[in-house]
């Protein structure tokens, strides 16, 4: 592929589930680039998404039979994986394996968070796509939040540039639990909400700590403590809940994952200023549905994003029947009342802006600013928390056996309600 004469992206998306819809709404303000094609396991499915991305003229987006067949479609330059994290692995070594057959050639591929369930996947991800000669994106779409990126930007060029850098960083992201059963799979996801969203929290919190125009290594982490919990989903009634859920069996009476994670990273800069990352996670909120919120906080100056306030609201009285859905916001738990409504969901939360700089890196033949050495260095922050909250205590980072730890969570061994 002559990356040089490439004028226009074809995409090929692996997976066609939730995060995949999001995706395609985002594309629509994605101005060099085609949804060509979708694989998904489910063929059904796959048609489906094909056919959403036709519907929203983002491209004329087809099924394919196997990942291999989009790597042999000249038309297709760039995968973007989102399927399943325990099928992360064996999709991108399908990719690598077509491109080392000869069976076609791409720009690069894009990875949903987390790059892997542990840090000994999100390295080998990281070690496919070098072998590959593969650009690398990192999907963390947080990072690209409209508020984010405008806040930081703001507030470092005055608060910070008047009275010092900025100090700490709080980041939480709390919703109602996830909406497909592998999710709340320890084995198969990886963890619980700690996997499934500190990625997002931690990513974002170090992203604001950081000096604009500075790379990642101007933080250095240094210690890391956590917690995890399972405040909710182990009650009789929500563990009866989720044994009905469609999909792998879930018995959280015996193996939950947690609900609940909070992590402190403390992080010096290259003065060896010392900053905190705060942040919380939960997937038992109560409330209108996904709630983003992020802080930063400096000498003499701070800055507040909560993306359930916003401007819009609507409201219902209890004399009309509602349909349930999530139109209104993103894991919606309710249509009545006074609803916050998020108009743009995958702008608001940083998808239009990830997928436009994305297509923008692969179209330059250019590495992504967020890649999969951001997607390892998250993993190997999330691992050391599981660590911490495991032990009961703070832990140096990186703590030795990082690369062969795998949380009690993900391996079953993990029950606090037999905690003695």
């Amino acid at each position: 592929m002559d990356r040089a004469k490439t004028k226009r992206l074809g995409v090929g998306f692996v997976g066609s589930g939730f995060i995949t819809q999001f995706h395609l709404r985002s594309f629509v303000a994605v101005r060099d680039a085609d949804v060509l094609g979708v694989w998904s396991p489910n063929p059904g499915h796959a048609q489906e998404a094909a056919r959403l991305a036709r519907d929203l003229g983002v491209g004329e987006a087809r099924a394919y039979a196997s990942i291999t067949a989009m790597v042999e479609d000249s038309n297709i330059q760039c995968l973007w994986i989102c399927g399943p994290n325990h099928q992360r692995i064996a999709n991108l070594e399908e990719i690598v394996a077509a491109i080392e057959a000869g069976r076609g050639s791409l720009i690069g591929v894009a990875c949903e968070k987390p790059l892997g369930r542990n840090v000994a996947e999100a390295n080998k991800m990281l070690e496919l796509v070098q072998r590959a000669n593969l650009l690398d994106g990192y999907l963390e779409n947080q990072v690209f939040c409209p508020s984010v990126v405008r806040g930081r930007e703001l507030l470092w060029a005055r608060g910070a540039s008047a009275a010092g850098r900025p100090y700490l960083a709080r980041a939480a992201e709390e919703h109602s639990g996830p909406h497909s059963a592998w999710f709340w799979r320890g084995d198969l996801q990886g963890g619980g909400v700690l996997n499934d969203m500190m990625c997002h929290s931690v990513e974002t919190a170090r992203f604001l700590l950081t000096e604009p125009g500075q790379p990642r290594s101007s933080l250095r982490a240094r210690k890391v403590n956590a917690q995890i919990a399972c405040l909710k989903w182990q009650r009789p009634e929500y563990v009866q809940r989720l044994s009905q859920m469609p999909g792998p069996s879930l018995d959280y009476a015996r193996s939950p994952a947690e609900d609940f994670a909070r992590v402190l990273v403390e992080y010096e800069d290259n003065a060896g200023t010392p900053l905190v990352v705060e942040a919380t996670t939960s997937w038992n909120y109560v409330g209108a549905g996904l709630r983003l919120s992020m802080e930063l906080l400096g000498p003499e100056y701070s800055m507040n994003i909560n993306t359930l306030e916003n401007g819009l609201s609507l409201f219902f009285s209890r004399a009309i029947a509602q349909r349930a859905g999530q139109d209104l916001v993103e894991k919606q738990n309710a249509e009545m009342g006074l609803m916050p409504v998020v108009a743009n969901q995958a702008g608001t939360y940083g998808y239009e802006e990830e997928n436009r700089h994305m297509v923008q890196a692969f179209l330059a033949g250019a590495r992504p600013r967020e890649n999969f050495d951001d997607g390892v260095n998250v993993t190997e922050l999330l691992m050391t928390a599981y660590m911490s909250a495991e032990k009961e205590c703070t832990i140096e980072f990186p703590p030795p056996d990082l690369a062969t730890f795998i949380p009690a969570v993900a391996q079953g061994k993990w029950n606090p309600r037999l905690k003695s």
